[in-house]
């Protein structure tokens, strides 16, 4: 209504009354084409664009890793169904990206905000009131006599964003939601990363404390047998004490795997936002690591940065920061509008009459001089987007030597805990004949017992060299920025 009655008003204006605004024209559109401040592009010294962020991981071996792409749900490399349904679970109810899905939406309702600045606006406003005016404001020495005034009118206007103030705020608001929708990628990531661990460390306390139980048990016996053949004067004291020593050494480490289990658990309880004691039965009676019986495929180093989602974030930020360099400088320039107005002011009785009745039509121009500390705020955003692009170099380098320290460390682990299988099929194999000695009556039964105590003692060492290479797994996979592509589940 307000809109078509401005209109009305237009159409009905002598086209001679307009012609003095017609040499504007020119100059108005001359200027639509102008944007302050620089465009942005990535800077050819960001450590990004450098050979060695675009040359290979290290270690690529084939055997341990290999470069096939990342895959989005890295976790299903595991084929383990309960840990699957933790990870689906906590993408749903995590409390970190119910903080990050708040705040991309508010960056979101910030964009659509920016991009809602200048074009046309309006209103509308009448005002009544019974007055005695003041005569002399009007120049008559008299009072004037007390009347029903009013005031009615509206207004339209268009702002034209010459300098590109307006297009510059765009682009930063723009580039903030970007780089919120990063952010939230990151947590998403974290959040299945941390899952994984937590699972893996339940499932190897778990494991290994069945193993610490059995030598336990073992050594208990042990420590029997040489009691009694001491007693019956075939053995000695030192060996019942030198036993009991280390049955006493392995009952104080069945704490630590119990704490260690339980805090897993409580760690996978806060990331799915329940009760320790809701977790599900297969999670709490896991006790086997789950493994990924393949190369690791990791990619390459110029993927790797560019889907991290770090990286995509800083980027951002450096992008919204060089355009906020734009925003600064259009604060130098005029602010130019075109706007009419229509509307009927004076005594209460008279309104809507010629004597009235008033419209205007013409270019709105608003300038504050570069004053008060204007120039500084440019340079200030000059600044804080030199410091934007440090800050980019710097997460760069961090995830290069994130993904070359988690690639070596898994590496290292895995090779070991090779080492450490190969050592177990040879404990099996001495166990087994020692085993088979002592029921043909050549070896004794503490003999027996120590090759037993060796098996169990080396399948300890070999479990924990496993959980550390699951571990090592998902860190590395943490640190290769896979898993946001996916979405909830």
């Amino acid at each position: 209504m307000k809109r078509s009655r401005a209109c009305s008003l237009l159409r009905s204006t002598p086209l001679a009354s307009l012609a003095p605004l017609v040499p504007l024209v020119p100059l108005v559109l001359a200027l639509a084409a102008c944007t302050v401040g620089p465009n942005y592009s990535l800077p050819k010294a960001a450590v990004v664009n450098a050979p060695f962020a675009d040359a290979p991981l290290p270690d690529v071996d084939g055997h341990h890793v290999s470069q096939q792409p990342v895959p989005p749900d890295w976790w299903h490399l595991y084929d383990d169904p309960v840990l699957e349904k933790l990870v689906g679970e906590a993408l749903k109810s995590n409390t970190d990206l119910r903080v990050a899905a708040a705040n991309l939406a508010r960056s979101q309702e910030a964009l659509g905000v920016a991009e809602a600045q200048g074009g046309f606006s309006g209103g509308a406003d009448a005002a009544f009131a019974r007055a005695q005016e003041s005569g002399q404001q009007y120049l008559i020495f008299g009072k004037i006599p007390v009347s029903n005034e009013g005031d009615a009118g509206i207004h339209v206007s268009y702002e034209f964003d010459l300098f590109g103030k307006l297009r510059r705020g765009v682009e930063a608001a723009n580039a903030e939601s970007e780089a919120t929708q990063a952010a939230g990628d990151l947590a998403r990531i974290t959040v299945v990363a941390d899952v994984v661990r937590a699972y893996i460390e339940n499932c190897s306390a778990a494991e290994e404390l069945k193993i610490a139980q059995q030598s336990l048990a073992l050594q208990k016996e042990r420590v029997d047998v040489s009691r009694r053949l001491r007693d019956a004067g075939r053995g000695n004291t030192p060996d019942v004490t030198s036993g009991q020593t280390q049955v006493e050494s392995l009952t104080a480490d069945i704490p630590r795997y119990t704490a260690r289990r339980k805090i897993a658990q409580y760690q996978l309880a806060m990331l799915l936002a329940r009760a320790p004691s809701d977790l599900p039965p297969a999670v709490l009676s896991c006790n086997t690591v789950p493994q990924i019986k393949q190369a690791l495929p990791v990619g390459d180093g110029a993927a790797m940065l560019k889907r991290r989602p770090d990286v995509r974030e800083a980027e951002r930020q450096l992008a919204a920061s060089t355009a906020r360099i734009g925003v600064a400088t259009g604060a130098l320039y005029p602010t130019v509008s075109f706007g009419a107005s229509a509307g009927t002011v004076g005594l209460a009785e008279d309104l809507g009459n010629a004597q009235t009745n008033y419209w205007r039509f013409g270019p709105l121009i608003s300038w504050t001089f570069p004053a008060n500390g204007a120039r500084g705020r440019v340079r200030e955003a000059q600044d804080a987007s030199t410091a934007a692009l440090a800050h980019f170099d710097g997460v760069v380098l961090n995830a290069l030597r994130e993904t070359e320290t988690s690639l070596a460390t898994y590496v290292a682990d895995y090779t070991r805990a090779d080492a450490l299988r190969a050592a177990l099929k040879s404990a099996t194999e001495s166990a087994s004949e020692t085993h088979r000695l002592y029921v043909g009556g050549r070896e004794s039964f503490i003999a027996d017992l120590d090759a037993t105590r060796t098996l169990t003692s080396i399948r300890s060492q070999v479990a924990a060299a496993e959980g550390q290479v699951a571990i090592d797994q998902a860190n590395l996979f943490l640190a290769l920025g896979g898993g946001w592509e996916s979405k909830p589940q």
